[in-house]
């Protein structure tokens, strides 16, 4: 018997969400699925944080649920880009994932389907991102503009290999200078 995960989010406490835990409950005993436990949400999806959410998330990468069982993906993700990532990390976690009102199920053959497409396009998002930023840090150092952290004055390099040659230790060259003990290190 698979073990499931209901979600249900509302986004204003007037609001309940009887009705979408009561409909997955009834789905969940219809498909013999047991439920394993209920998440929910009573705050706005554009919070950061939502504590059913990150639970639910937790137990499934802890492998304690094989279906995630949701009213409907506006219910379950804020963005498409939230949804795309949830479901490719579902994926890799061979946890399903069944959207009730848009009757997308990944226990189903056509459900797989359309999962790999939404995980195509996950990929396809993820590459168009990394190639703008590729794009915008060569248009940048085209322009001159000089990427990554300042230089270090050489005072600052002199001082702290002096400090260094008279014995202190890099903690406490770090705490005088007032830079990190990385930097501190790099340099002595």
């Amino acid at each position: 018997m698979k073990s499931a995960a209901i979600y249900a989010r509302v986004s204003t406490k007037d609001q309940r969400p009887d009705m979408q835990i009561s409909a997955l409950r009834k789905y969940a005993k219809k498909r013999g699925f047991r439920v394993f436990d209920e998440y929910l949400d009573t705050e706005s999806g554009a919070s950061e944080t939502r504590s059913g959410f990150n639970k639910m998330m937790n137990d499934a990468r802890k492998r304690l649920v094989d279906v995630v069982l949701v009213w409907k993906f506006d219910r379950f993700a804020r963005s498409t880009r939230m949804l795309l990532s949830s479901l490719d990390e579902f994926h890799s976690l061979g946890v399903d994932f069944i959207s009730y009102t848009e009757n997308v199920d990944t226990t189903t053959p056509m459900g797989r389907a359309m999962f790999t497409m939404i995980g195509a396009m996950a990929e396809f998002e993820r590459d168009i991102i990394r190639s703008r930023v590729i794009a915008g840090l060569e248009r940048a150092k085209e322009r001159g503009v000089r990427l990554g952290r300042p230089a270090l004055p050489q005072d600052a390099i002199l001082e702290i290999r002096k400090l260094r040659k008279k014995g202190h230790s890099i903690r406490k060259i770090a705490g005088q200078v007032k830079l990190s003990i990385g930097v501190v290190a790099k340099y002595s």
